[in-house]
């Protein structure tokens, strides 16, 4: 597995990667992770939908990561980061909907190495009205446990193959998850000698460590107010800390979901977006959403490729991408 901030690996020629035996299997686990992750969700009674690939705003994303422009009639558009504001907006027709989202970051070149930045990639993007952060944890474990369950069953022999032990799964499949704060997080850190910012973001390296130091996965809660976007609801009994979470995989594979609960109240948005330096005006659509009633609500994105990395347990997220694009270098 690739430490942080490794050189960027030599990518094969496209052809030959298409045509490898790894590759192959890869996709047959994620051919088996979406059929699972679909067949779950629609079982809890979401719906899904297709989401957008362009909007005159995307999400704001962070850790230095860009969003691209595209000329639409004469207007600059943008391709999504993540369509998160659409979510927010769908919940009035659709209450609880999910999609397998495409989304395309323009990541620093220097997360080339990491093994876990790719420029496009895939979420299972799932929202829910009414719900709480709690709820939408249990959503997110009830799918990864759900995933692993049925890919284990599928293709054993493919996971076999490339080298993955059932055993490494049980506790997974048994719906083991841990929880910690942010706050406790940092100190877990601090003790394995690797310091953590308390305001920020928990670091890719630190992610790595804590994922190293880990049995089964786990959820971080309460980041930071400022380290995430503007729609992060902020709890109202502890100023400055977010409802939100990241659920983090063992074995050094570091984070797989994002999620939080979402700010819905017009005036709370406006003013989040300009301490995050956001321009209101920018997301003129979305507050109109907002000003007529967004849905109180939780969600999460899970990454596609991070997902299938973990339960193929190859190195990096080019491996399990069928048209891989790394930070900063130039592929077909």
């Amino acid at each position: 597995m690739e430490p942080a901030h490794a050189a960027a690996p030599t990518l094969p020629p496209l052809g030959d990667h298409l045509a490898s035996p790894r590759l192959r299997s890869a996709m047959l686990v994620q051919q088996e992770a979406l059929y699972a992750a679909r067949e779950f969700l629609r079982g809890e009674g979401f719906t899904e939908l297709l989401p957008p690939l362009i909007g005159p705003v995307t999400d704001p994303g962070g850790r230095g990561a860009k969003a691209l422009d595209v000329d639409y009639y004469g207007q600059t558009y943008k391709l999504m980061t993540s369509a998160i504001l659409y979510k927010q907006a769908s919940l009035r027709g659709f209450p609880r909907l999910f999609y397998i989202a495409p989304n395309v970051r323009v990541e620093p070149p220097e997360t080339a190495g990491t093994g876990r930045h790719l420029v496009e990639f895939h979420q299972i993007d799932v929202e829910i009205a009414d719900a709480t952060r709690e709820e939408a944890q249990t959503v997110a474990a009830g799918l990864l446990t759900r995933v692993a369950e049925h890919v284990w069953t599928a293709v054993p022999e493919v996971l076999r193959e490339l080298g993955r032990d059932e055993a490494d799964f049980a506790e997974l499949r048994s719906g083991k998850f841990d929880a910690c704060t942010h706050e406790e997080a940092v100190a877990r850190l601090a003790a394995l000698g690797h310091a953590q910012s308390p305001h920020a973001e928990i670091d890719w390296e630190a992610e790595r460590i804590l994922s190293l130091d880990a049995g089964h996965p786990f959820f971080v809660n309460d980041y930071p107010k400022g380290s995430r976007g503007f729609y992060d609801r902020e709890d109202p009994g502890r100023p400055g800390v977010l409802r939100n979470f990241d659920l983090i995989a063992h074995g050094g594979y570091g984070e797989l979901v994002s999620g939080s609960e979402r700010e819905a109240d017009y005036a709370t948005i406006v003013t989040r977006m300009r301490e995050s330096g956001e321009n209101p005006a920018k997301y003129a659509w979305y507050l109109d959403v907002a000003r007529r009633g967004l849905s109180p609500s939780a969600g999460f994105g899970m990454g596609l490729q991070r997902l299938v990395r973990f339960l193929t347990g190859l190195d990096a997220l080019w491996q399990v991408s069928a048209y891989p694009k790394l930070p900063g270098v130039i592929t077909p």
